[in-house]
């Protein structure tokens, strides 16, 4: 039976000498592991106090080093005490740009700019032919 975990339990453990993660909701003691990280120490270390599942899928870890996790798995992180994830309101277009008119001049001038170039390429042709 795992052992279940307050989050603030976790963050306790943030230093080079007790180093804890949180990865999908599992613990990991990875003290021992600091030193043989390949991307490092500090790598782990600016992860620990938090959830770092998206730190820790970011990467992209080969399936050898998801099979490693299971060696320093120590329990899991009791939901109840997760802090609140911050939710951002992503902005409209129209936050960014409120003048509409420069968007229709956009949009008519990739149109007209490519037409042009073509009517000078025929008419180029038509008079090189003529001489």
């Amino acid at each position: 039976m795992s052992k279940i975990m307050a989050y603030s339990e976790l963050a306790e453990h943030n230093n080079r000498k007790d180093c804890w993660l949180l990865i999908s909701g599992k613990i990991y003691d990875v003290t021992k592991f600091l030193e043989d990280h390949p991307g490092g120490d500090e790598v782990i270390l600016s992860a620990t106090g938090k959830d770092a599942t998206d730190d820790f899928e970011d990467v992209g870890h080969s399936s050898s080093a998801r099979d490693m996790m299971h060696s320093y798995y120590i329990g899991e992180v009791d939901s109840a005490t997760l802090p609140a994830k911050p939710t951002f309101k992503l902005a409209t277009q129209d936050a960014y740009n409120p003048d509409k008119t420069s968007q229709f001049l956009i949009k008519i001038l990739q149109f007209l700019v490519p037409l042009a170039i073509l009517g000078l390429a025929v008419a180029v042709r038509f008079f090189t032919k003529q001489s």
